[in-house]
């Protein structure tokens, strides 16, 4: 009998034990597969092939990047922070649905900065999916001086100002020491961008968490897109990874 109710015990809670095994065992091999990235774009080929040596390869021909491990890749010292996670809901038949709409800023406090904004059913979900998007709009931050040229740059290199609804907000540089001069929220966004000290001004309804981080990014997207006398000298003139390396993509894409 006492083998029996043994067997009988096995037979029952061992399936769980046993399904535990087994799911242990997939576990790690979904891990396995999920560590080896399959390029499925161009760009990820050639940047997987180390045909592409630097993000900023991308960034002076403006390829759209369409997989967020193109940034895994170049960037993995990356820092992420939940700005704000706000209930919305839609009225249907059935009543309200609510769902939840994640902001997340990413950076790597050297120059680059992402802003990602999901709306899922989950906060879990709106988060991953957020970080995958930031990943995909992270941007160049071009730092400069304020005064003397001496050591590594560390404000911004002019007056820049970005809009998101009636929030705008302005970046002013700083002398070396000052710090950031700026809203909780808004330090965060640019100790990830790696401004080290930079006045801020804002004006319009910026309790309205959602379009300040936007209007601030748009400001930091904005250093770049002002041409300094530094910037004035002769472009020369290159040919593209998709052009340079033709040959090695038609060869992938025939096997």
């Amino acid at each position: 009998m006492a083998d029996s109710a043994t067997a009988g015990t096995r037979g029952r809670g061992g399936f769980g034990r046993g399904r535990g095994g087994r799911g242990g065992r997939g576990r790690g091999r979904r891990g396995e597969e999920k560590n080896e990235w399959v390029p499925v774009t161009k760009l990820g080929r050639l940047v997987k092939a180390n045909k592409i040596k630097s993000i900023e390869e991308i960034y002076l021909f403006s390829l759209p990047i369409k997989e967020y491990q193109i940034i895994d890749y170049f960037l993995p010292k990356l820092k992420d922070e939940v700005m704000k996670i706000m209930p919305v809901q839609k009225q249907t038949t059935a009543g309200q649905r609510t769902r939840f709409k994640a902001f997340v800023v990413i950076g790597d406090e050297n120059g680059h900065v992402g802003l990602g904004v999901k709306c899922s059913k989950e906060v879990a979900t709106a988060i991953r999916g957020a970080i995958i998007l930031a990943k995909l709009a992270i941007i160049p931050v071009r730092r400069g001086y304020w005064g003397t040229n001496l050591g590594e740059p560390h404000t911004v290199p002019c007056k820049v100002t970005g809009r998101c609804g009636s929030v705008l907000t302005r970046l002013i540089p700083a002398p070396r020491g000052t710090g950031l001069v700026a809203s909780m929220a808004a330090k965060r966004v640019l100790q990830l961008a790696g401004i080290e000290d930079c006045y801020t001004a804002s004006s319009g309804s910026t309790r309205t968490l959602g379009n300040t981080v936007k209007a601030l990014f748009a400001a930091i997207g904005n250093t770049y897109a002002f041409l300094t006398p530094d910037l004035w000298e002769e472009t020369e003139f290159s040919k593209g990874p998709y052009q340079e390396f033709t040959d090695f993509l038609s060869q992938k894409a025939r096997k």
